[in-house]
This record gives structure tokens, sequence and C-alpha cells, in this order.
């Protein structure tokens, strides 16, 4: 033993400095927050004004899909991503709206 030192004063002192400074932050945190709550005047907030209803537009067809150029590609880059496959390996015959 070197000074006389053991070593369960070592972790002694080691996990009462940590568990100290937790502590310390935590009051530390718990000050702060109510400084900020006394400098911070918190307004009332504003009831929520519901949306006017609105009758849903026509659909063309059931089964369209808007945008389908861009829908086609979105899901053949999520299949070939899947695969772990080129884009081009892929081919969609068809699809449908469920």
């Amino acid at each position: 033993m070197l000074l006389g030192i053991s070593n369960g004063l070592v972790i002694g002192m080691g996990l009462g400095v940590v568990f100290f400074g937790l502590i310390c932050i935590i009051i530390l945190i718990t000050i702060m927050g109510k400084v900020i709550n006394l400098l911070v005047k918190d307004k009332p907030a504003e009831p929520v004004k519901a949306a006017p209803v609105m009758a849903p537009a026509p659909a063309a067809s059931t089964n369209e899909i808007p945008n389908r150029p861009e829908f086609v590609a979105a899901v053949s880059a999520a299949i070939a991503e899947e695969l772990g496959t080129d884009i081009n390996k892929i081919q969609i015959v068809s699809i449908k709206k469920i």
C-alpha cells in the first residue's frame, strides 16, 4: 500500500464525488428552471379554431393514383433498396390502389 490509502477508500471517494456532482447538477437545474419560469411570462393559449368543413373534391376514379409516375418511381426505389439490387432489374407489371 502506497501511503496507507486503501482501495476501498479510493472507490468510496470516487463514488462520493460522482454522486455529489450529480446532486449539484440537479439542484442547479431546478434553480435555473424556477428563475426562467419567473422571467418568462406565460401567455394564455388562444383557443384553437375549428377548420371549416369543406366538401371533398369529387374523385375522377376510385382506382386512379395521383402523380402516378412519381409513385411508381418511389415504389421501384423502395423495392430495389429492400432487395439490394439495381432499379433497372425490377419490372413492375401493375399497381392497383387498394
